[in-house]
């Protein structure tokens, strides 16, 4: 307890520096600080701001319960996260500053086709707001078990204690402070998966093994490999994730950042994955520890004394806040920059009313997602997760990269593929849930992850709807052009 209440008021005053730091600063610094942001920052804080507890609690988890077949969701992001740094990074950093300097991805969209239309900012703030509140209630879901496990404390009661404090320091300091709490919290979680397996191994019994055929089997069914890569698409329309790639100071430091955030996952999914397996060999099969996804917390207690296992155990408390925090910022700045700004209050609002604006949407959609993650049949942590990313990667994957890569691409093109492609993912998973309501064991295609043919069905849309409008007016393939340029003169 003692460790934590440290390590929650060490965040509080990451936010409290940066608030006194940047008081008098305008939206920009708020919801993008200020495009300064470093390579170590960056880099660990995207990566802080993806793995989030879903990584020390529900794929371990997967791993603990149904083995090496569900490595390939692991094998899916750490290539997806590479690719976006390596081939959307400094595209996407060079297009939004040729987009009129844009600070939120629904902005950059809009004005990357120099549209007048808030039509496509729209769609995406709603968006944002429904994926979010649900992505936010898997981090609060995760710090709530995490207390509860722990300290015995009512599992909503600590979903009040952290959505407060995440709330906190997010009200306060913004971007900033979000990225260098993220920072911190990323060198913790990296920590802590480190050490939980490599003590797990050295405490193995002589002759311990899992009993169960096919557990190390990693090629098992063609949907759960599919579906598993599949996991990678979500990075090239994850907007908290994204929207580093258009913080960071210079194209130089976006190289030095791709280095260190490619590391970084990477060693944490397969850390992630040790877990899983050597919390199976090391604590045997346990069905609460499977169901209610405790192997690492269960694997850290039995492992290390009190004052170590809270050191350890603040991990979960770092990969929740540091998602959620990232999350409430990413909605705040759609809806105040995309929503509010140009359409209730037709671009005549002052840098302070945007801000509290912002700070207010932070607490709206904190308090939803503390009432879905209060919510009993609300479902996992992992599967909390998984909705959310499909839905965004669906929807903004195939409109970011065909916005980088191809100048041919249009205004209606990028509605229509974010539509087709959020509007198909929530299909599929509404129809997979109908299947399996009505057959537990069914297995046919609609197993397959919604991500998937919602991605392709949104990069179709786009591209049809595309090909069938009229060609994009010269200036605004003279800003591709421009922003080709700025990138590989940068």
């Amino acid at each position: 307890m003692i460790v934590f209440i440290v390590y929650l008021l060490f965040m509080i005053g990451i936010g409290v520096f940066f608030f006194l730091r940047s008081r008098g600063a305008g939206e920009k610094e708020y919801f993008l600080g200020g495009r300064k942001m470093g390579p170590w920052v960056s880099a660990l804080s995207a990566g802080a701001s993806d793995m989030s507890a879903w990584v020390l609690m529900g794929l371990p988890a997967s791993i603990y319960a149904q083995g090496l077949g569900q490595i390939w969701i692991a094998v899916g992001l750490a290539i997806g996260y590479a690719l976006s740094w390596i081939f959307e990074a400094p595209r996407l950093r060079a297009f939004s500053l040729a987009a009129d300097d844009s600070i939120t991805i629904p902005q950059y969209l809009t004005n990357r086709f120099k549209s007048k239309s808030h039509a496509l900012q729209v769609v995406c703030a709603v968006i944002f707001l429904v994926a979010y509140t649900i992505y936010a209630a898997s981090s609060i879901k995760a710090a709530g078990t995490l207390f509860h496990t722990v300290l015995g404390i009512d599992a909503t009661v600590a979903m009040y204690i952290a959505a407060a404090i995440i709330i906190l320091y997010t009200f306060l300091g913004g971007f900033s402070a979000v990225c260098w709490t993220d920072f911190f919290q990323g060198m913790l979680m990296l920590g802590a998966l480190l050490l939980a397996p490599i003590f797990a191994a050295a405490n193995l019994p002589a002759n311990s093994s899992v009993d169960v055929p096919g557990y190390f089997t990693v090629f098992t069914s063609w949907n759960d490999i599919l579906s598993g890569l599949a996991w990678g698409l979500g990075y090239f329309g994850m907007p908290h994730i994204i929207i580093r790639f258009m913080s960071v100071e210079s194209q130089k430091s976006l190289k030095r950042s791709a280095k260190i955030g490619i590391t970084w996952t990477t060693l944490i999914l397969i850390f992630a994955v040790a877990v899983g397996v050597l919390g199976r060999m090391y604590l045997g099969f346990d069905a609460e520890i499977a169901s209610k996804e405790l192997v690492f917390i269960t694997m850290v207690r039995r492992l290390f004394p009190a004052l170590f296992s809270g050191i350890l155990l603040s991990a979960i408390l770092a990969a929740a806040m540091s998602t959620a925090d990232s999350q409430l910022l990413s909605a705040a700045s759609a809806f105040s920059s995309d929503v509010y700004k140009p359409v209730l209050r037709k671009n005549k609002t002052t840098d302070n009313e945007m801000l509290w604006t912002g700070r207010i949407v932070v607490l709206v959609i904190a308090l939803l997602a503390l009432i879905l993650a209060s919510n009993p049949n609300a479902g996992s942590i992992m599967a909390l997760v998984s909705n959310a990313w499909g839905v965004f990667g669906a929807a903004f994957g195939p409109a970011i990269l065909l916005s980088l890569f191809w100048k041919r691409f249009t205004f209606k093109g990028a509605i229509a593929g974010i539509s087709v492609g959020a509007l198909v993912d929530i299909a599929w998973l509404i129809i997979h849930g109908r299947m399996t309501a009505a057959n537990a064991s069914y297995s046919g295609i609609f197993t397959l992850y919604e991500i998937l043919p919602g991605f392709v069905c949104g990069l179709i849309a786009a591209i049809v709807v595309t090909l069938l409008d009229k060609a994009p007016a010269k200036e605004v393939e003279d800003l591709f052009d421009r922003a080709v340029a700025a990138k590989d003169a940068d």
